[in-house]
C-alpha cells in the first residue's frame, strides 16, 4: 500500500512540476489567439492589459520602429480601427518558437458612415502576420506588425495626360 502511495505522491509532483518548452509555446500561442478575439475580433479592448506587459518595444511599418509605449496602446489602435465601423477578422494560423509566436491573421472592415466620408472602403480580408515575444510572466513585450498593405483598398490614381 505504501508504494502505490508513493507512486501517486510521485505522480501528482510530477504534474505540478515545471512547465516544459511545449507547455509555455502552447501558452503562448493561446495568449495570443485570446488577444485578437479580445482586442480586434470584439470589441473588449479593456482587455489590453491581461496580454501586453506595461511597456512593450514596437516594429511596426513607417516611423514605429523599436519604440517603446505603454500597453495602453494596444487599446488605442483597436479602438481607433473599430471606430471606423464594423471590424472582425479570423486567424489562419500560428508558429511558436521560443519566446515568440507568429501569427497571420486576417482583417475585415464593413466601414461606417464616418469612415466613408473620410474615403475608406471596405477591407475584405487584408492578410497581417504580428510576431509577439513574451516574457516568463505570459505578457507580450515586444510586437512586430507586418501588414499585406498591397491588399488594402487604394485611392483611385488621378488620369495622366
Amino acid at each position: 500500500m505504501k508504494f502505490f502511495i508513493m507512486c501517486a505522491a510521485f505522480l501528482t509532483l510530477a504534474a505540478c512540476g515545471p512547465k516544459t518548452d511545449t507547455d509555455v509555446l502552447e501558452r503562448n500561442k493561446e495568449l495570443a489567439r485570446n488577444f485578437y478575439e479580445d482586442l480586434w475580433f470584439s470589441e473588449n479592448t479593456d482587455n489590453y492589459s491581461k496580454y501586453v506587459a506595461d511597456t512593450y518595444i514596437v516594429h511596426d511599418v513607417g516611423p514605429r520602429k523599436g519604440v517603446e509605449e505603454a500597453a495602453v496602446e494596444q487599446k488605442n489602435i483597436a479602438d481607433l480601427f473599430h471606430s471606423f465601423g464594423k471590424m472582425t477578422g479570423k486567424i489562419d494560423y500560428q508558429i511558436a518558437e521560443g519566446d515568440k509566436v507568429a501569427t497571420r491573421w486576417w482583417i475585415y472592415l464593413e466601414p461606417n458612415e464616418q469612415a466613408q466620408a473620410m474615403g475608406l472602403t471596405p477591407v475584405d480580408g487584408v492578410a497581417i502576420i504580428n510576431v509577439f515575444r513574451f516574457n516568463d510572466d505570459g505578457k507580450i513585450v515586444e510586437v512586430w506588425n507586418h501588414r499585406h498593405d498591397v491588399e488594402l483598398p487604394q485611392p483611385p490614381q488621378a488620369e495622366m495626360d
